[in-house]
């Protein structure tokens, strides 16, 4: 006589976990458009995470950011030591991102109200290989403020090891009155969260 057979376990609930987490990871793919390709920061970055995916740093341990310059989306050159003594909000997005364009109008709104106390913000078009979609988009969100045109990530890569950097598109980083860098967010902003990152920037003396 053969040996009977163990029964089979019932693999239902194994699969059904299995693809759960296929959906959960898949999911957190698609959360944003892309790696920037910068180096993602050391043990020395001293920063704290906080809610909503915001980075902090605390006065004492910032680093410095990089003077960054180049050609303007729309023509012309920018350079961020013309606005040394502000406060810089550095927006990195590309028009061909579903995630920059929900963000969008909320860095217009708080851009406007907050030009008035220093406040200057400045984007970073990055993988547009060609100007025209970069330039509608800019239209379309009536953009007030300039972009650097980088689109092989250039300007993303001169953020200093062991920084808060962008290494995701879009990615946002708040550089307080003294040129260091102050925060970071690698996913789409929403204005209460932007606001966290510019507000106590705001109230430093």
């Amino acid at each position: 006589m053969s040996a009977s057979r163990a029964p089979r376990r019932p693999v239902t609930r194994r699969r059904a976990t299995v693809s759960a987490v296929g959906a959960a990871v898949a999911a957190l793919a698609l959360s944003a458009c892309g790696s920037g390709g910068a180096d993602g920061g050391s043990s020395d970055t001293k920063f704290v995470s906080g809610p909503g995916g915001i980075d902090t740093v605390a006065k004492a341990d910032r680093t410095a950011a990089p003077l960054l310059a180049g050609e303007k989306l729309g023509g012309g050159r920018i350079d961020l030591a013309d606005y040394r003594g502000k406060i810089i909000v550095l927006n990195v997005w590309g028009s061909w991102c579903a995630p920059c364009r929900a963000e969008a109008t909320n860095l217009v709104k708080v851009a406007n109200e907050t030009k008035a106390d220093g406040v200057q913000f400045v984007g970073i078009n990055a993988r547009d290989p060609n100007k025209a979609p970069a330039v509608k988009f800019e239209k379309e969100f009536k953009v007030p403020y300039p972009s650097l045109y980088d689109p092989v990530s250039k300007q993303m890569l001169r953020f200093p090891r062991g920084s808060l950097n962008p290494k995701a598109i879009p990615s946002t980083i708040v550089i307080d009155r003294h040129g260091k860098i102050a925060a970071r967010t690698l996913t789409a902003l929403s204005e209460k969260n932007l606001r966290k990152m510019v507000d106590p920037l705001i109230a430093e003396k």
